[in-house]
């Protein structure tokens, strides 16, 4: 039994035109909040042994250091994150020595004196000067731009010797737009978590947006594939054979795909708090891209093909 894929393709273009929509909205709404990877600053991350202090504690704590805007984000139950303009490994220092938790201990004689014990655990520590950060900024655009034409180009050269009844390009043209649906959606789900839980877009992140393309492509190419072999050994009607296409590669994508997110998954939950959103582009990124593969690149050669008879 051979499942029509394409004939309710409608009903799939609404939906992801929907999300699409959505994505855009948001993204133009609130924008992406950038990291310290392409603004510059600092990240300093604590445990602390005992009980964490209020965050107008640590603000008291570290007023006289001048460190503009620090934002203070509680991670765990007893962690904590400080975000704040550049610094050196002075002030780092400095800072460090500020926040160590003291304790008062009085000796045999009755002499009170404070010594000091350490109560907290550095875990992290990233300072990105802004130079440094529109660096990284222009050349994340040049990779991002140079991976799609790259792989435009790739599959108009694969496909080549299937010019009827789609030249090769529209089989490019159609991957690339699922490509954008399966970045959009991510995007806007950042977008979302940016400006109400102050979530920032960092090199991680794009890494793992990267990689989405990367199976996202790899996910649509083995449909066209096996679309491009159908075409040249069978005889069915085009819509036919895009349908027999998804059938017979079904099982394929959606084992990949499940492979990788249950590494994801595992990455989410249990790999820390700095992998965690990275974990969840590739949730994202990969979810959607598995669900363009099977229900978007082939029903657009459809449509496409429908247009160019009429």
């Amino acid at each position: 039994m051979v499942i029509r894929f394409t004939k309710y393709r409608k009903i799939y273009f609404g939906l992801s035109g929907l999300l699409i929509i959505a994505s855009i909205i948001v993204l133009l709404g609130y924008g992406l909040k950038q990291g310290i990877d392409f603004t510059g600053g600092t990240i300093i991350e604590l445990e602390y042994r005992d009980e964490r202090p209020s965050n107008e504690q640590i603000l008291s704590e570290l007023e006289e250091f001048d460190l503009g805007n620090i934002v203070i984000q509680p991670t765990g139950e007893k962690g904590v994150i400080l975000r704040m303009k550049h610094i050196d490994e002075e002030v780092h220092q400095n800072i460090l020595g500020k926040i160590t938790q003291k304790e008062n201990i009085q000796s045999e004689e009755g002499i009170a004196f404070e010594t000091i014990k350490v109560y907290i655990t550095e875990t992290r520590f990233e300072s990105i000067g802004p130079v440094i950060g529109n660096e990284l900024k222009q050349k994340t655009n040049i990779v991002v731009v140079v991976a799609l034409l790259s792989m435009i180009i790739y599959i108009a050269l694969a496909f080549r010797r299937v010019q009827r009844p789609l030249r090769s390009w529209q089989y490019g043209i159609a991957s690339v737009l699922a490509l954008f649906h399966d970045i959009l959606i991510p995007l806007g789900v950042f977008a979302i978590l940016g400006k109400y839980y102050g979530v920032e877009i960092s090199i991680p992140i794009i890494t793992a947006l990267l990689a989405v393309l990367g199976y996202s492509i790899n996910n649509t190419v083995v449909v066209f594939d096996r679309i491009r072999e159908n075409l040249l050994r069978r005889g069915e009607e085009f819509e036919e054979t895009i349908n027999i296409s998804l059938n017979e590669t079904l099982s394929r994508q959606i084992n990949t795909s499940l492979t990788t997110l249950f590494v994801a998954f595992a990455i989410f939950f249990l790999g820390g708090e700095t992998l965690k959103f990275f974990a969840l582009a590739l949730l994202l990124g990969i979810g959607a891209g598995t669900y363009s593969s099977i229900f978007l690149a082939g029903p657009i050669l459809v449509t496409w093909y429908k247009l160019k008879r009429k």
